[in-house]
């Protein structure tokens, strides 16, 4: 008599312990961001009652927040198509000490930024070109980039800053100053994310940008310009780069050789922790915006609270490592079909 193997069995306490451990980081994975977001302003209300919760505070937070998520905001288009760039802080220092040196040397105002815009422009088309034509991988092609940009800045002003207070002071009023008791960064961060939100979500741009970044290789047989849609990523993240610098340029009143390079990682910590906001483990405008205030509610909490400035670097670098973790698993899982 033919005996029929039985088929093994998995026990319902292993199959309930397995799909309750991924509800679990797929709730992280969609909320994760904001539930860290609401716990650290209860933390700093208890810590600081008296600053924290202010008008006046929270006022200083937008502002705080708004060329980081010019930045951020900008380097999400690219990490939307899959690629990376890391030359996103040095190409805003580049901007931001080219638009002083042009004003210095008796350049009108609109040109500099212009000219300092066409920086960003040309960075992006390289990062582009070397990704895209020469198969270079993303990481190394802009941190050879950015190397490059440092070494511009550097030949431009020999290492020091370029101060243009006393020869242009009317370039300070492009950022310094409130309308409606609202910093006029702020406008300009509303503004510029709006576009980016339209962009990405309202446009075939968009579209083609977050097809490219989730199958390539299917997008091009669908007839997606795969070059074309990564190229125009890693330009407009490189302008609001120069955007940024431009405006740092204007809110500190010279050109710094190095002022721009700590974006890189508070944009990539603010995006990847985006990714942890209502969609699990994608890269989106809104996402990155709500990553920008957790980034700047913490150190803005921690200042307050008197803890010294090296704790706000490892606060950052611990939610960086973190929000790429759960980004990771995330998308593991939902590829997996968990």
């Amino acid at each position: 008599m033919t005996q029929t193997a039985a088929s093994p069995q998995v026990s319902e306490p292993t199959v309930l312990r397995r799909s309750t451990g991924q509800s679990i980081t797929l709730f992280v994975g969609k909320y994760g961001a904001l539930i860290v977001l609401a716990l650290l302003i209860i933390v700093f209300t208890v810590l600081s009652p008296r600053y924290f919760l202010t008008v006046g505070n929270i006022v200083q937070i937008f502002n705080q927040s708004a060329l980081s998520a010019i930045v951020a905001c900008g380097l999400t288009l690219v990490l939307a198509s899959n690629q990376f760039d890391l030359s996103v802080g040095n190409t805003a220092s580049l901007a931001g000490v080219t638009v002083a040196f042009l004003m210095i040397k008796g350049v009108p105002i609109p040109i500099a930024i212009l000219v300092a815009l066409l920086i960003g422009v040309a960075v992006g088309l390289v990062n582009a070109l070397l990704v895209t034509r020469l198969n270079v991988n993303a990481l190394v092609a802009t941190l050879g980039v950015g190397s490059v940009a440092v070494g511009v800045n550097y030949f431009i002003t020999t290492g020091s800053a370029q101060p243009f207070g006393s020869v242009v002071p009317e370039f300070s009023l492009i950022s310094v100053g409130q309308w409606l008791g609202v910093p006029r960064n702020v406008y300009y961060m509303v503004v510029i994310v709006a576009i980016l939100w339209v962009i990405l979500n309202r446009t075939d741009l968009g579209r083609n940008i977050q097809a490219v970044g989730g199958n390539a290789e299917a997008s091009r047989l669908a007839g997606v310009g795969v070059k074309g849609a990564t190229t125009i990523a890693f330009v407009i993240c490189s302008v609001c780069a120069a955007i940024t610098g431009i405006l740092l340029a204007s809110v500190i009143g010279s050109g710094q050789p190095t002022g721009g390079d700590g974006y890189t990682l508070s944009a990539f910590a603010a995006a990847f922790l985006g990714t942890a906001v209502l969609r699990e483990g994608q890269f989106h405008i809104v996402g990155t915006l709500v990553g920008v205030l957790t980034v700047t509610v913490g150190f803005n909490g921690l200042a307050l609270a008197g803890v010294p400035s090296y704790v706000q670097f490892l606060f950052q670098g611990i939610l960086l490592i973190a929000a790429v973790s759960f980004s990771t698993v995330a998308r593991k899982m939902i590829k997996a079909g968990a």
